[in-house]
């Protein structure tokens, strides 16, 4: 069947394809797609009462996001979208489709583990249902470079990218900080001056905390892979993340050093080294809204909003990309992103993938906040302010994107070793090169 779907129907569904009409203007593709596309079928009606299966990792209020995301869908389409969200999402989905029961889609926010079964030629190739043309237009190209993966007999498009987030962002309290007087940085070498002033003014600039209970170490990894970004190639940090580049590097041991020069200066962190393990990542960022604050500055993806305490509106608080290094690589951006997987090939199933790959099947979640859209399709006006509007600009405007390392790496290294090593390290429990070395032992 797998074969079936994903090799006959690559010549034989062009009249199926959305066309130049899909997808265009701020409505969506839900209110615009070409006539004879899954989409435009589903919106006719044609696939009412079917259900379609979606297994992922949303639970708790990222669960009920989504599903009044798909709401109107459902209701004028007739397709139940049933969704299943589960804290094991990474355990469970292989057991479900190595198993023979697999869901019809599933939501990996890790491509690194969606590469597997890629290779292993269990996934549909998004492109036996949806042209170039279409895909283009409502995606930039690095987006569909990330979701091009090795198959079994060649490249496939593995999924289409749906939640987004930037992850360079570094957060401060907008009144605090104006009123104390400083100004954003612009370059790293003014972003740790700024780190000294306000220690020479009483406080400690930076709040860090990795703890996240199994997944303890994850925000480490994202402070590694932005100063990788800034102080080498994006070639490189390819190399890096595709194993080529080990982690025993000077490259990747001169990043180390840059986060720890931060990280590990007792005056620069709220509570010390010793609290950066044991701090909620969730509950780093609420110093800095305390009156007076205790700390000044947190670099976090945008996501981190939902943290906050409440009350706080955009004008309690703003973001500066975290700035570049070196100035030959310009300002990059790291961003991560959920990208959606097709296990099962029927129209109803292409339906709801070609709905994912409109800005209108986020339109309910970027009105609450938290995501950026990665389609190009999605309306600037839904960003509930000028602060999210103004993330989706950066990501569209950076010199660089690259994808969150940890991400793509192989499970093993990515959300193993290098989560464990990192936090050892900052621990103390282990000095750099063993560290380093520890994590590198992922790649085994």
């Amino acid at each position: 069947m797998v074969i079936t779907a994903c090799g006959g129907n690559q010549n034989n569904n062009t009249a199926n394809q959305p066309g130049n009409e899909a997808g265009q203007g701020n409505e969506g593709a839900t209110n615009e797609a070409a006539g004879d596309s899954a989409l435009a079928k589903a919106l006719n009606g044609e696939f009412k009462g079917t259900k379609v299966t979606m297994f992922g990792p949303f639970t708790d209020a990222d669960e009920v996001k989504f599903t009044e995301s798909i709401k109107a869908f459902e209701e004028k389409s007739g397709i139940d979208i049933a969704y299943e969200g589960s804290k094991e999402f990474e355990a469970t989905i292989s057991v479900r489709v190595n198993g023979g029961n697999a869901p019809d889609i599933a939501d990996f926010p890790q491509p690194g583990l969606l590469k597997g079964f890629v290779k292993d030629g269990k996934v549909i190739d998004v492109k036996s249902f949806l042209n170039d043309e279409y895909l283009k237009k409502q995606y930039n190209q690095s987006w569909l470079d990330m979701a091009t993966m090795e198959g079994a007999s060649g490249e496939v498009m593995a999924g289409v990218w749906a939640r987004s987030s930037v992850k360079s962002l570094v957060w401060y309290n907008k009144k605090a900080f104006e009123e104390a007087g400083y100004t954003v940085p612009k370059t790293w070498t003014e972003l740790m001056a700024l780190t000294e002033q306000i220690a020479k003014d009483g406080d400690p600039a930076w709040s860090i905390g990795i703890e996240s209970g199994t997944a303890t170490g994850w925000p480490a990894t994202d402070w590694m892979e932005d100063i990788m970004l800034r102080t080498t190639s994006p070639e490189n940090y390819d190399k890096w993340v595709s194993g080529e580049l080990p982690f025993t590097d000077p490259i990747v041991n001169n990043a180390a050093q840059k986060m720890s020069d931060i990280w590990f200066n007792e005056d620069y962190v709220y509570g010390g080294r010793k609290s950066i393990a044991t701090t909620s990542f969730g509950d780093a960022v609420k110093p800095l809204f305390d009156n007076p604050p205790k700390a000044w500055l947190h670099r976090q993806a945008g996501f981190i909003t939902s943290f906050f305490p409440e009350g706080l509106t955009a004008d309690d608080y703003d973001w500066f990309p975290l700035p570049p290094i070196d100035e030959q690589y310009g300002q990059p951006a790291l961003i991560s992103g959920d990208i959606y997987a097709m296990f099962n090939d029927r129209p109803e199933v292409r339906a709801v993938m070609e709905f994912f790959t409109t800005g209108e099947s986020l339109k309910s979640w970027i009105q609450t906040g938290g995501v950026t859209a990665p389609m190009n399709d999605a309306d600037p006006s839904w960003y509930p302010n000028d602060q999210e509007r103004r993330m989706a600009e950066f990501v569209k405007t950076a010199d660089t994107i690259r994808f969150d390392g940890s991400d793509l790496m192989p499970g093993a290294v990515g959300a193993g070793t290098f989560w464990k090593g990192m936090t050892d390290y900052v621990s103390g429990t282990v000095d750099l090169d063993t560290a380093l070395k520890e994590i590198q032992a992922g790649w085994k």
